[in-house]
Formats: C-alpha cells, structure tokens, sequence
C-alpha cells in the first residue's frame, strides 16, 4: 500500500484536494486500496481553507506513528497551495523539509512550490507554478529553474505542477508511474477528464484563449484540434458547423477576433512546440503529423509566433533534458 500524505494549511486553496479523488479512483479501479490517502497539518484537527471549508487533518506525529514498521511514513509527500501565499510558515517549511527525504517522491501543487522553495527542496531543480507567481518565485530563489509556462514537471523525486487544475493532470501522471498509462487513462474517464496534458503543454491553451461562444464554433475548433492533419481549409470547418463558408468566417471572426486560417495555425503551433519540448521527435515527423505540411512553411509560422525557429525549441529542451 502507498501511504500519500497531502499537507494543508490554514487558507489552503481547497480546489487542490481533487487529487485525493485520483487516488481513490484509482483504488476502485484496482479492486483494492493501492493508494491510503491522509490529509495532514502542522497540529492536526480542523483546517479551514480559503473558502472558509474545513477539513479534518492528522498531525505529522500521529501520521508517522500509524505506519507499520519499517514502512516509509509517506510514499508520496504532496503539499497544496493558496490563491494567497504571503508568509510562509517557519514549522511548516521545517516539517516539509524533514518528511521530504523519508519519502520515495515530493510534489506540490500550485503555489505549493514556495513552500518546497523555503524547505531547499528546489535548489537547481527545474519547477513550475502557477503563471502568475512563477517570477516572483524565481527571483525569490534563484538557484531554481522554473519554467513557467507547464502544466506539470517531474526532476529527480521532485514533482510540481501548475495552478488549479493542473494538480489533476500531476496526479494522473503519479498514478500512471505506479500502475501504468491504462490505469491513469481509466481513471480520467471515470473523472470525465482529459487524459492527461502533457508535463510540457502550456499553462495557456490557443483553444481556450480562443473562447467561442457558440457551439458551431467550438465544435469546428475541437474537430480543427482533433484533425491537424486533415484538411482544415474554411469550406471544410464550415460544413463541420453546418454553415456556409461565409456565415461561418463572419461568426468566426466575430466570436474568436482571428481568422478561422490563423486559429487553425496557431494550434498547430502549439501542438508542434508540445512535441518538441519533448526532445522524441524528429522535424520532419512534427512537421506531418501536425499538418504543417512542409518544414518552411513551419518555420515561417513559429519565426511569426514566437520570434524564434523550430530549432531554437529542440534544442532548448535538449539542453534541459
């Protein structure tokens, strides 16, 4: 059995705790408990979040106390973040920064990474967090390397993710280190969730920034995103919306403020960076299967995007890697 202990604080951001639902997915899918799941707090008890819910906590003492001998008290060490993470508090940076080497991994969600910044957890260690704290975080503790713009990351034993939502997406890749991709894919379906965004996609989606409002247009959007390599002309987006070429460019543009042309490039964009990042993939095979067409023709569209060619990328993540 894999103890996970989730460590929270007064004004935590309660959204976090969805991870425990991966792991108890997770179970049921199993048939049997693989994953004994503890809510954990400086002194135990109560813990109010930032919405004011509170929830029952164990203290660290009584959480080691139940482990079996010779049983490591935490598999997985997680600790949740705040939409406000001002003080960081001293004991709580002390009990982190001695439960982190007793455990096989260390994650944090969200704003959780200060907390392991405090602890010297991060030092010279790639990291994410949410966007809109990861400068200040960086700046803050300069030895670390963060990477702003991901959903998740994994260096060593250390894992962190990025704001909200993107603790499921590190759950599910904590799931799937430990029982495999088939299980991970099972339990996002049973949680009607994607499955599961890369470690390396951005924080910030071109579909969502996007934001259609008409189910037409969304629905031309996702078969666009579904089918980069097929025929994405507007004739062909139009009939996926059940509107002529015309009616569609105007409510497109409308919803969307872009063309249905640059969209359908900027998806592409931003599946072929994903795959970059990724250090597997040759250009020739990026350029295909993300409907480019032709290596020229992608690197025009990146150099127009990003300032910066193909190249730049792989070989950004090759020096990461």
């Amino acid at each position: 059995m894999r103890r996970v202990g989730i460590v929270v604080f007064p004004g935590f951001q309660i959204l976090d705790l969805v991870v425990v639902t991966v792991f108890e997915v997770a179970n049921t899918i199993i048939g049997r408990q693989v994953y004994d799941v503890h809510l954990v707090s400086e002194g135990g008890g109560l813990v109010a979040s930032s919405a004011g819910v509170a929830v029952q906590t164990q203290a660290p003492d009584d959480f080691v106390q139940d482990a079996a001998p010779g049983m490591q008290a935490y598999d997985t060490l997680m600790v949740a973040g705040a939409l406000e993470l001002d003080a960081v508090p001293t004991s709580l940076v002390d009990f982190v920064r001695r439960a982190a080497p007793a455990s096989r991994r260390t994650a944090s969600i969200c704003t959780g990474a200060a907390i392991l910044a405090h602890a010297g957890l991060l030092d010279g260690r790639r990291v994410t967090t949410h966007w809109q704290v990861a400068r200040a975080l960086q700046r803050k503790f300069p030895t670390l390397r963060m990477e702003e713009d991901r959903i998740f990351i994994q260096d060593g034993p250390i894992w962190t993710s990025a704001g909200m939502t993107a603790g499921i997406d590190l759950a599910l890749a904590l799931v799937e280190e430990d029982l495999g991709a088939d299980i991970s894919r099972a339990v996002a379906r049973k949680m009607v969730v994607y499955h599961r965004r890369p470690g390396g996609q951005s924080q910030f989606s071109a579909l969502l920034e996007l934001e259609p409002r008409s189910d037409r247009i969304q629905t031309a959007l996702r078969y666009a995103r579904e089918n980069l390599t097929a025929d994405l002309s507007v004739e062909k987006l139009a009939e996926v919306a059940h509107l002529s070429p015309r009616q569609f460019s105007r409510a497109f543009h409308a919803e969307t403020g872009q063309s249905p042309a640059k969209a359908v490039e900027n998806l592409r964009l931003e599946a072929a960076r994903v795959l970059m990042e990724e250090g597997r993939h040759p250009i020739e095979i990026i350029v295909r299967e993300t409907g480019f067409g032709d290596r020229e023709r992608m690197r025009r569209a990146f150099l127009r995007a990003f300032g910066q060619p193909p190249q730049a990328f792989q070989r950004a993540a090759r020096l990461s890697a």
